[in-house]
């Protein structure tokens, strides 16, 4: 294998993360893999990676940047302190890097490349202010714009700093053309999704697809970088899956395209018990505990439930390979519970979607009880 995916059936479980961080160390410790891409800040994930590989920083305020309430955790906090431990006893070739692979929440992209362009090409800078204005701070979605306008301007600068890249290197340095350049080009990809219709009926246009595609060729430059590369992808069970993501190919549907077997998607789902999440779309709402009871027996989760009550892990490629009634069972549509950072006020309780388990994940692991992650002060 060469690329895992560890999805979460909720974000704000604190078995689920505490789970991930054991198979991330498996997978390091005997399985040669050496990066984390996580759904987390593309520009924000730079600084966590200098941080795990020896940098200067506090570890708490960089997982707080991130970009998303979900990863200010201790649970998180504690996995980046044991890949700056790991890597602190092993020679550079074998740190473990941390990757964002979300090209949402891009102001340190903005700030590192405003004040590139304040050294090299100061005129730059002023006919981007406007532009880095709406970068810095716009949701997904947030500025429809079919023309794509925002999105031509930051291909435009990317042009500019190629055109010019001997000039600004002899000003600033290679390596800082080169990190100009790359937080150019992310910034096009952040700029085309606050262009986009936040539309989930839209699968061709919308920001779902472009996300979804954004997110898949972040991990493919990773894992193509090197043929050795070995990489865990953190993110939920509807981007991991081999299979739709609201309404869309989902991240993991675009890497079993392109590795095929070489890539191993685990589901985690829950019995019951607890996780956090916001109640509603609006991002000003406080992020609560929500209590969920035990799985439908016609659930997945409740078959697993009734065949074994504990935690415990089903390997579905091997299941494959079972009699024809157990693949027969594996290839059914089932409803499973599912829950993002933000739940329906009053109903998240029947929050499910249809899962077909051995298309769309090669292995599930079952929490039999989910108890709320812990947030960092």
């Amino acid at each position: 294998m060469r690329v895992v995916g560890l999805g979460e059936a909720t974000h704000g479980t604190s078995e689920f993360f505490r789970l991930k961080h054991r198979l991330l160390e498996f997978l390091v410790l005997e399985a040669d893999f050496t990066v984390l891409a996580m759904e987390a800040s593309v520009a924000a994930a730079r600084a966590v990676d200098d941080y795990v590989r020896g940098g200067e920083g506090d570890g708490a305020r960089l997982v707080a940047g991130l970009g998303f309430w979900t990863w200010r955790t201790e649970e998180v906090l504690a996995l980046v302190e044991w890949m700056r431990a790991y890597n602190a006893g092993v020679v550079p070739e074998r740190h473990v890097r941390f990757v964002g692979i979300d090209p949402q929440h891009s102001g340190g992209a903005v700030e590192r490349l405003a004040g590139s362009l304040r050294v090299v090409a100061p005129e730059e800078a002023v006919a981007r202010r406007a532009a880095f204005d709406v970068l810095r701070d716009a949701r997904p979605g947030s500025r429809p714009d079919p023309a794509g306008a925002l999105r031509a301007e930051m291909e435009r600068l990317v042009d500019v700093l190629e055109g010019r890249r001997a000039e600004f290197a002899e000003r600033a340095g290679e390596g800082a053309v080169v990190e100009a350049v790359e937080d150019a080009r992310l910034l096009v990809h952040s700029a085309d999704l606050i262009s986009r219709l936040f539309n989930p009926a839209d699968t061709e246009g919308g920001v779902f697809t472009a996300r979804e595609r954004y997110m898949a060729e972040a991990v493919a430059a990773v894992v193509d970088g090197s043929s050795s590369r070995r990489v865990v992808v953190w993110a939920h069970n509807g981007h991991v899956a081999s299979g739709l993501c609201a309404g869309v190919p989902a991240l993991g549907a675009r890497l079993r395209e392109r590795y095929g077997d070489a890539y191993y998607a685990l589901g985690l789902l829950f019995g019951k018990g607890s996780f956090r999440a916001r109640r509603g779309a609006d991002v000003r709402r406080p992020v609560r505990r929500n209590r969920i009871g035990r799985p439908g027996a016609h659930t997945w989760e409740g078959l697993l439930a009734r065949a074994v009550p504990v935690d415990h892990l089903v390997d579905l490629r091997a299941a494959r390979e079972a009699d024809a009634e157990v693949r027969e069972a594996l290839r059914q549509t089932y409803a499973h519970r599912t829950f993002g950072a933000a739940v329906p006020r009053f109903l998240y309780r029947l929050n499910a979607a249809p899962v077909v388990p051995a298309e769309e994940f090669d292995g599930l692991a079952y929490v039999a009880r989910s108890t709320c992650s812990r947030p960092l002060p």
